[in-house]
């Protein structure tokens, strides 16, 4: 095998893991659950001190097993059961006799906003008694690059400047990620499979329990009255849909994340999954438009900030619409124009962090894969005369990446500003008993 491709599968390893819960949230119960063992007791009192970004997506979203939402709360139950070495999967045991700890704990946590160049900065302080503890996350989820404990140095990894994960990422083209993914050895991506398990598993407890908006419930049950039709289109809705309500309400489910999110992990895998589904795809189609999907959205959010104002479900659904195209019969040609498509239809929307109406983007970008696939497989494609869209798919994939690390830096401020003034709105309403 080239090295190239030996690359890409390392890329895969390193960018498709399982994440249980939203991931901003996530890290911050990571780093409590790391000061709790630092202090070597359940703290007292936590300080969070966290990005505008890590803020913007962990105000509104469930936290597994909990019932509870929000940054506090993630704090609260990682210091209580949070397993310090699991990573992602950081709340991986928690279990209801948890909770009453955590929810004692609620009154005695802070949280607020920090101005710091990285977008993923999460900054927990954890006190017990006399004793004090410390940990930094930046840069990655779970990359922990300082500890302190009674304010010595225990740990310390500072990122280099330059040190961007991305580029320690071997070159990419559209047209070398499809034919990697159509042509490596299949036992070299069969690893890919558990992609299409965990988000399926996770897609099924939101089409059958009670999360979130219950958008793909509700899909189901129009196609079961004879709403909706049982096609391509709704199917891949549904299926994408229910499985962001189960993550965004708080399932103890993991998904299979791409790029660091559980809901790009659904967004590039469920859609691919119901196009398999109508085509009857074989194993060795699945795999490979599984991990067309993966790299290719792993590609497009290469070219962007970690965490932006531009929805990154709908940019990692491009990679799906790359996958259902050549399921559907596509060449490599209407692969391009499937990108291309997607790119002149979704790259408007916008981040107002994770929240249960995610599952709305979710099944929006979705529906637009599938909508992009059909056009680029009847040979049709956004103009290069239209917006960002450039004529060769790769510059539209780097114009995208400018709106999302430099055009919509003041959007991005301008949607935390308004929900750090809704969240001052609701303590102020509180505390005069409204």
């Amino acid at each position: 095998m080239n090295t190239v491709w030996q690359d890409y599968i390392r890329v895969l390893h390193q960018d498709v893991v399982p994440a249980l819960g939203c991931t901003e949230p996530i890290a911050v119960a990571l780093a409590s659950a790391q000061c709790r063992e630092l202090l070597g007791e359940l703290p007292e009192r936590i300080t969070v001190e966290v990005s505008p970004n890590i803020y913007k997506n962990g105000m509104g979203v469930g936290i597994p097993g909990t019932g509870m939402v929000g940054l506090p709360a993630a704090a609260a139950i990682g210091a209580v059961a949070g397993d310090p070495d699991a990573g992602l999967q950081v709340l991986k045991n928690v279990a209801p006799h948890h909770l009453p700890r955590a929810r004692a704990l609620l009154d005695s946590i802070s949280v607020s906003v920090k101005e710091v160049d990285d977008p993923l900065y999460a900054e927990v302080f954890a006190e017990a008694g006399e004793a004090t503890a410390r940990v930094v996350i930046c840069h990655q989820h779970t990359n922990v690059i300082l500890k302190e404990r009674n304010g010595q140095e225990v740990y310390c990894d500072q990122p280099q400047a330059g040190g961007d994960a991305a580029t320690a990422r071997p070159a990419m083209t559209l047209e070398g990620l499809v034919d990697f993914a159509t042509h490596v050895p299949l036992a070299d991506i069969e690893f890919m499979q558990a992609a299409v398990d965990l988000n399926s598993a996770l897609s099924e407890s939101g089409r059958t329990g009670d999360y979130g908006l219950k958008l793909g419930c509700m899909l189901q049950e129009q196609v079961r009255q004879g709403v909706l039709s049982d096609d391509l289109l709704t199917l891949a809705m549904r299926l994408s849909s229910a499985a962001s309500d189960a993550r965004m309400g708080g399932a103890m489910l993991p998904a299979m994340a791409n790029s660091g999110s559980g809901n790009q992990g659904i967004s590039a895998t469920m859609p691919v999954v119901a196009a398999a589904m109508m085509v009857k795809a074989s194993h060795e189609r699945i795999i490979r438009a599984i991990t067309l999907s993966h790299i290719v959205a792993i590609y497009i959010k290469s070219h962007q900030e970690s965490l932006s104002a531009l929805c990154a479900a709908s940019t990692a659904a491009m990679g799906s619409g790359a996958a259902i195209t050549w399921l559907l019969g596509g060449d490599s040609k209407a692969i391009g124009y499937c990108v291309q498509n997607m790119i002149g239809d979704v790259a408007g929307i916008i981040c107002d962090g994770a929240k249960n109406s995610c599952s709305m983007k979710v099944s929006t970008a979705a529906a637009a894969a599938v909508k992009a696939a059909l056009l680029a497989n009847s040979r049709i494609r956004v103009s290069a005369d239209d917006g960002i869209v450039a004529e060769a798919v790769d510059d539209s994939i780097a114009n995208l990446g400018k709106l999302s690390r430099q055009g919509m830096l003041q959007t991005d401020r301008q949607i935390v500003s308004i929900m750090l003034e809704k969240q001052q709105a609701c303590r102020s309403a509180r505390q005069s008993g409204k």
